[in-house]
């Protein structure tokens, strides 16, 4: 029997597992998918000492943290500078770990079908003619691989944060004229997450309008405090559950090739 698992914290509720476990027991797969919450990514060198593992997904707050202990990443995760999918393999008798970012795939297949309904508000063939911006909220593994998948849409990307650093801008700092030129927007943060509902980024939503995109990575719950906001505006919406679906896809894909 295979092993496979998650690791992060807290993990709470598990999109992963479930996922998993369904798709173990509907093509009876012989496999089974656990739950690993490392209070500190120093404890994840013991996981596997005393039961082999084939591999992990990796959530917050390790999807950085993990790079370390890994022996080679795959060139996306390279240039992303996080990891979210962990292959277990033998070299010369000893455990190999390589790391891929399957958040990038999930992300781009997810939006992408929306980014032409985006323009044809904005203003059809003629929106066109200059980049897209996009406005990220966050600092994390999850902020790059949505940078790299945007960028990759030949969207420019502006990065926004709670606390002033460089190349960023701070919730404070957005004005009615940045949201106008930045269309899309996306919470790259676990701001919202089940059982904390009520949490939403500080964006002035006053001055979202119906030529904006909206994507939030959480998916539990269903629509977040950050989409209910959006859609009120009439905005586009779009919740991370198939990202979700896609990057698992993808993970299965490369534990098994």
């Amino acid at each position: 029997m295979k092993h496979f698992g998650l690791i992060g914290f807290p993990l709470g509720h598990s999109f992963s597992k479930q996922y998993f476990t369904e798709k173990f027991q509907r093509e009876s797969i012989e496999a089974r998918y656990d739950l690993y919450p490392l209070t500190h990514i120093e404890a994840f060198n013991t996981l596997f000492q005393d039961k082999p593992l084939d591999g992990l997904n990796v959530t917050i707050p390790y999807k950085e943290q993990i790079i370390p202990f890994l022996h080679e990443l795959d060139t996306t995760a390279a240039k992303i500078g996080a990891v979210n999918v962990v292959k277990f393999t033998i070299r010369k008798g000893e455990t190999y770990l390589i790391g891929y970012n399957t958040d990038v795939i999930g992300f781009v297949e997810s939006i992408r079908p929306y980014i032409s309904l985006l323009q044809e508000r904005i203003g059809g063939e003629s929106s066109t003619k200059s980049p897209l911006k996009a406005l990220v909220c966050g600092t994390g593994g999850a902020a790059k691989a949505i940078q790299y998948g945007l960028e990759r849409l030949g969207i420019k990307v502006q990065f926004v944060s709670r606390q002033k650093r460089e190349n960023y801008l701070t919730y404070e700092e957005l004005t009615p004229d940045i949201l106008a030129t930045h269309p899309i927007l996306v919470n790259a943060t676990p701001l919202g997450t089940y059982p904390q509902i009520n949490e939403c980024v500080s964006i002035n939503f006053d001055w979202i309008t119906s030529q904006h995109l909206l994507f939030d990575v959480v998916y539990n719950p269903e629509e977040t405090l950050f989409l209910q906001q959006g859609k009120k505006k009439g905005a586009i919406t779009i919740n991370g559950l198939e990202m979700l679906h896609l990057q698992a896809q993808a993970a299965w894909t490369i534990w098994n090739q």
